[in-house]
């Protein structure tokens, strides 16, 4: 199972990163976990100073911008 995780504290642009997200690996067909950390000293341990990022099992894969279901989708393969 992947867990994919999105780091933000709950703004438009982190919303629209988990919901591209879930997109993604629902295309795949990906048994997925997805985790909206919000707290700012949990974003703060993954070395993360802009939100939102997207982390995939704990390894954060994008800072500071929304990617589209697709580009998630070359990420998550």
């Amino acid at each position: 199972m992947k867990k994919i995780q999105i780091l933000g504290t709950g703004c438009s642009k982190c919303k629209a990163l988990a919901q591209n997200a879930e997109t993604a690996a629902k295309e795949l067909q990906l048994d997925f976990e997805l985790v909206k950390v919000t707290n700012i000293n949990e974003i703060m341990k993954f070395g993360v100073m802009m939100t939102p990022a997207l982390a995939v099992d704990g390894q954060v894969k994008v800072v500071g911008k929304v990617l589209s279901p697709e580009e998630i989708k070359n990420i998550l393969q």
